[in-house]
């Protein structure tokens, strides 16, 4: 329903209210011309409502008048006697606004009212005929409070110099860091001399009890017990709150000191290894590989369990739990890139005995040759290479070895899990009859660190058999795309476009999207242990001066199994920015799977007398050939990868680029292959060095695995 009449102007807001109002509705000072409320609706009770200025009823039974404040910032009060009233706003000597006459502090800066007592020269201190002494009108409960809370907070805790923690005044050392106490505290705040400390600070027990007895006089003998009345009784009185306050908080916070020196008990206890765990963990969680690597490195499982305790140290229930591995938090993350790490490191059981780590000396001498060897080119395209052909193959030594030496042998220096995947799960590798068996050309996954850095090492495995451990290689790899970066930015530019065309994608970039873009696969190269991609092995190609095809699955899965997305990496990388005169036709082959890249090799043969492929190899007995297929399980030739426009085109546009790149020839079955030629004679003596010591560890087990086998024949005889 509307009420009828006309609205009235809040004469100090002008705010316009509705007629039946008797305050305005914005700032709550009475209407013009209404009466105040002067019936005192409800008893104040001042032990429920200490916070409130009550006085008892005279002896005449005359109530006192409740007075509302129309200003949001003070409380509500009673009207003391012999209280002038003002009768003009008083303004504020900080920022000049204009306040309420019964604002105690100032609406807009909330700045203390500043009061000039006057006393008239007849007014005594007590009142006559009471023989009790009131509290000052200047007293407002309010401040008092605040005044003891500020004191507290400086006096109950003490600020750590090194973690800013609040600690307890008691405390003698930091809970957190364990740092001493600083010798100098704040001290208590003091009053100011001219300020009477009865008038703002009270104890809080006298003033319950003061308040509880009547709050003024009584008959039946109850005295009200006055404020102190000297400085050292308000002393000793807050000395007595302080204490009282201390207790408490020492009460309060017995379980949080318990739960401090458990942790502390907790720190000390743990190791270096210990540390590096929970770094490891909190990587999974915040996707730091570097953390986990860095685990990883230290000898750390993979497989270890968060305990109670360390669970209780990471304090962080919604992310970790008791028994979680760094596995299960990959999972629950959903760091797909970690958890294939991870997965592949879990399931290498067996102690990884590569010829790398048998001959430490020898790699370290590898490194240098590669180190010293590396040339940068003269002219626009100012590349660095390398001029040695080296081709890294398993050699034919081994079979000569047991069986069971044999089977220890390829569980040492192989990734079990990355062969499985490449043949079984999706048929990429070893899934022509006609290559692996008949023309000996099968292909062997070497295992690899599981680091950012699996490209560098699976490049150098493939050619000399080392890691990139000091980062040689990406270096070279770094001031290779640099140096020319405008020649592969129109290379990978213009790839990307007809890339992203053909799959219908249809999309297309501004220039500063481009260059940022390019940036970014910029900065990927100087990170050691960052990723890499598709123009990384371009480039590498070109460092190489050979083709490298790599050999990969298809699709992006969970962990689940589910497909996210093309992986893009399989194809052929040429080094189509040199001259074909400059390089090598004896490509390398590269695995790729689960975000990670592996070398793939060939054993040994005793040579092909020219058979095979219908074409004449002119090889001999002390040369390797290998034949890498160029098409997928499906007969598709694989892609090329970098073309510009005036070589993309048809598949036989793209076989007659690859046949003058590489050595191909065609197999009895029609499959388009290329020879990959290795030579002993050819091979580095250091790596001929290494592979003879690796193979010494499996010979000198040979006589045990005989006799072992021999002692199993005559057991099978005797039964």
């Amino acid at each position: 329903m509307t009420e009828l009449g006309e609205k009235w102007a809040c004469e100090y807001c002008t705010f316009e209210s509705w007629p039946s109002a008797i305050k305005c509705t914005m700032c709550r000072a009475p209407k013009p011309g209404s009466t105040i409320i002067t019936e005192e609706p409800f008893k104040i009770n001042p032990v429920l409502d200490p916070g409130c200025e009550w006085d008892p009823p005279s002896d005449e039974g005359g109530g006192r008048s409740l007075i509302i404040c129309p200003d949001s910032s003070a409380r509500p009060r009673v009207k003391l006697p012999n209280q002038g009233e003002p009768s003009t706003k008083w303004s504020c000597h900080l920022c000049t606004y204009l306040n309420w006459p019964r604002a105690i502090r100032c609406t807009q800066c909330l700045c203390q009212r500043q009061r000039q007592r006057q006393r008239s020269p007849t007014e005594s201190p007590q009142t006559s005929g009471s023989g009790c002494r009131p509290v000052p009108p200047s007293v407002d409960p309010c401040e008092e409070y605040n005044d003891r809370n500020r004191l507290n907070t400086h006096t109950q805790h003490w600020t750590c110099s090194g973690c800013t923690y609040e600690n307890l005044h008691k405390s003698r050392r930091c809970v957190v860091c364990d740092l001493p106490r600083p010798n100098s505290l704040p001290e208590p705040i003091q009053l100011p001399q001219s300020e009477d400390p009865s008038s703002s600070l009270i104890n809080e027990q006298d003033r319950v009890r003061w308040r509880a007895g009547g709050g003024g006089c009584s008959g039946a003998g109850s005295q009200r017990r006055s404020p102190p009345t000297s400085k050292r009784e308000a002393e000793l009185q807050i000395q007595d709150f302080q204490r009282i306050e201390l207790a408490a908080a020492a009460m309060s916070s017995n379980d949080e000191q318990k739960d401090f020196k458990k942790l502390k008990q907790i720190k000390n206890r743990m190791r270096k290894t210990d540390w590096l765990f929970l770094n490891a963990c909190i990587g999974v969680v915040e996707g730091d590989p570097a953390a986990v690597e860095a685990y990883k490195s230290s000898g750390g499982d993979i497989a270890r369990q968060l305990t109670a305790d360390e669970v209780r140290l990471l304090n962080r229930s919604s992310a970790f739990d008791d028994g979680f591995t760094l596995v299960h938090l990959a999972i629950r993350f959903q760091r797909q890139d970690m958890l294939a790490i991870l997965l592949t490191e879990v399931s290498q059981q067996a102690v990884k005995c590569i010829p790398a780590m048998v001959c430490p000396e020898l790699t370290e001498q590898i490194r240098r040759e590669i180190a010293a060897s590396l040339h940068q080119r003269k002219g626009d395209f100012a590349c660095y290479f390398l001029p040695d052909l080296v081709t890294f193959t398993l050699p034919a030594d081994i079979e000569d070895l047991p069986p069971a030496v044999q089977e220890k042998l390829f569980d040492e220096v192989l990734d079990r899990d990355v062969q499985k995947e490449l043949e079984e799960e999706s048929p990429v590798i070893n899934w022509s009859l006609e290559l692996g068996t008949r023309l000996d050309s099968r292909l062997y996954a070497l295992w690899n660190r599981t680091a950012g850095d699996c490209l560098l090492d699976s490049v150098l495995q493939a050619t000399w058999g080392i890691y990139d451990k000091d980062s040689v290689l990406r270096k070279t790899l770094h001031d290779s795309l640099h140096n020319c970066s405008h020649w592969f930015y129109t290379r990978w530019k213009e790839w990307e476009s007809w890339y992203s065309q053909s799959f219908g994608l249809h999309f297309s970039l501004r220039e500063e999207q481009w260059q940022e873009d390019w940036a970014f696969i910029l900065s990927l190269a100087s990170q050691p242990g960052a990723s890499l991609e598709q123009t990384h092995i371009f480039v590498l190609a070109h460092i190489l001066r050979r083709p490298i095809i790599v050999y990969g699955v298809k699709y992006y899965k969970s962990f689940r199994g589910e497909t996210l997305g093309y992986t893009r990496f399989q194809g052929v990388y040429l080094p189509l920015l040199w001259e074909q005169s400059f390089c090598w036709k004896s490509p390398i082959a590269l695995g790729y799977t689960r975000g990670h890249f592996s070398a793939l090799v060939a054993m040994e043969n005793d040579g092909y007398d020219n058979r095979g492929a219908g074409a004449n190899l002119n090889t001999d007995d002390d040369v390797t050939v290998t034949f890498l297929p160029l098409v997928d399980s499906e007969r598709k030739l694989l892609h090329v990868h970098f073309l510009s426009a005036q070589e993309m085109g048809n598949e036989e546009q793209q076989e007659k680029l690859l046949r003058e790149w590489l050595d191909c020839c065609v197999t009895e079955g029609g499959m388009l292959v290329a020879l990959q030629k290795s030579s002993r004679r050819r091979n580095h003596p250091l790596v001929t060095q290494m592979l003879e010591k690796w193979l010494d560890g499996y010979r000198q087990i040979r006589p045990c695995a005989a006799l072992s086998d021999s002692e199993e024949e005559e057991d099978d005889e005797d039964e």
